[in-house]
């Protein structure tokens, strides 16, 4: 109903309800870009800091510290004690939160436009002077330790994604989890969380977008008045491992007593949004849709319909990353069918792909679906500003953003097998089975 709600709005409204959001930006002395969206359609505003460091970037042996430190940002500082940053935005009526990823950090808040000030002067105040108690250490690191066994440790599937992607990459921390590895972050210290905070967070290094009922003149001044008095850093560069040639593709097994539904997995390397050549990223964006977009795409179809195999197929292309993108295909078996046969049907149907290539009818559908859901995000002010901040501290510009569609009107069929042989190749993958201790034991056999 959704997606067909979203083709309604693309059909039927009018030229100017298509039109882009209008974006402004602007730049401090002191580095620190701002992005304003206007929205006026409710007097709220979604007030975003980014900033270009995740845990992509951390020190070999203390996995979990981006995330880790995100945590402590909400403890205080000089002037703001410990948990009152919260209390603040809460008595004038907003949201907040926070989250990290392998590229990026983000700190926001949702609140009535008036109170935008407030907000910036809070987030300006903690992105240089944070202090952490000697007790908030401890019992932080004792609360990311038990989300960490919460999220991943006791979920079956969430483990298995984590070894997958581990596998996935011979070299490069993108290899490494987000809330990072047990015996890690157990490990982390209070001086390991001040150190990565003196290195990256600084406003040369961070992004202010603001989305919602403010005026650019508005918002800059008052970027001006709060984050401009703080003074520039200079800032470390971005050192990542190179990922080497991939020479064989690698197969993993987890069994786990949990397991209920066994699970195929397979991720390919594939480029990003950001080293893609032209019309790669868009290709594969289209390319996952065509597969595993919906009920009617091919592996659903075939899976779940034509063979009845599967209880579920699908795809994705996962390309908003500094360095590298994944391409993933997934089933899950139904009744007798071995994680093996459903291993091989999949293999038929991109074979099948890679042979023939895709129809003009399945281009079209998928570019209608994929530029609704597009404009559809549109009406939500969070969702334009994380599409804006993730872009952006990724090293997209405000122009890659707004042509993405005229981008993908423009793929063709042969671009997107081109990206299809290009990236689905055995080398680059790595095969998962997530499995019970009595299911599918011949799959490797």
């Amino acid at each position: 109903m959704r997606r067909f709600l979203a083709f309604l709005t693309v059909v039927l409204a009018p030229q100017s309800a298509l039109a882009e959001p209008v974006v402004t930006s602007f730049e401090l002395e002191n580095g620190m870009r701002g992005v304003v969206i206007e929205d006026h359609r409710a007097p709220v505003v979604t007030h975003m800091v980014w900033y270009q460091v995740g845990s992509a970037d951390e020190t070999p042996g203390k996995t979990g510290i981006a995330h880790y430190l995100e945590h402590l940002l909400f403890k205080g500082t000089d002037t703001i004690p410990s948990g009152r940053f919260s209390e603040i935005v809460a008595e004038n009526g907003g949201q907040e939160n926070a989250f990290t990823s392998r590229d990026y950090t983000g700190y926001f808040q949702n609140i009535a436009a008036d109170r935008l000030g407030l907000m910036m002067e809070m987030e300006a105040d903690r992105m240089r002077n944070l202090t952490i108690g000697d007790d908030d250490w401890q019992a932080e690191r004792d609360v990311v330790s038990e989300e960490r066994r919460m999220r991943t440790d006791n979920r079956p599937s969430a483990k298995f994604r984590e070894q997958f992607s581990a596998a996935l990459y011979l070299s490069h921390p993108y290899g490494k989890p987000v809330i990072g590895w047990k015996s890690e972050v157990e490990a982390l210290t209070k001086e390991d969380a001040l150190e990565f905070y003196k290195r990256f967070y600084a406003p040369g290094n961070a992004i202010l977008v603001v989305a919602g009922d403010v005026t650019p003149d508005e918002v800059e001044r008052l970027a001006r008045e709060t984050y401009g008095k703080i003074a520039a850093v200079d800032l470390p560069e971005h050192t990542r491992s190179v990922e080497p040639p991939h020479l064989a593709e690698r197969r993993i097994e987890m069994v786990d007593r949990r397991v209920a539904q066994p699970q195929f997995m397979r991720g390919y390397l594939a480029p990003s949004y950001v080293t893609a050549e032209p019309g790669e990223a868009e290709g594969l964006v289209l390319l996952a849709d065509i597969l595993g977009g919906g009920t009617t795409r091919r592996m659903q179809r075939i899976m779940t319909q034509d063979t009845d195999m599967a209880i579920y197929a699908g795809a994705y292309y996962s390309g908003m990353a500094r360095d590298h993108g994944e391409f993933v295909i997934y089933a899950g078996p139904k009744g007798d069918a071995t994680l093996a046969q459903v291993e091989g049907a999949m293999d038929w149907i991109l074979e099948d792909l890679l042979a023939h290539g895709v129809t003009e009818e399945e281009l079209a559908r998928s570019k209608k679906s994929l530029i609704a859901d597009e404009i559809y995000s549109q009406d939500s002010q969070r969702s334009l500003a994380r599409q804006y901040g993730a872009a952006l501290t990724v090293g997209l510009t405000i122009e890659d953003i707004q042509s993405w569609r005229s981008r993908v009107e423009a793929t063709t069929a042969d671009d997107v097998l081109n990206a299809a042989r290009k990236v689905l190749d055995r080398r680059n993958s790595v095969t998962g089975f997530l499995r019970g201790p009595d299911a599918g034991k011949e799959a490797t056999q």
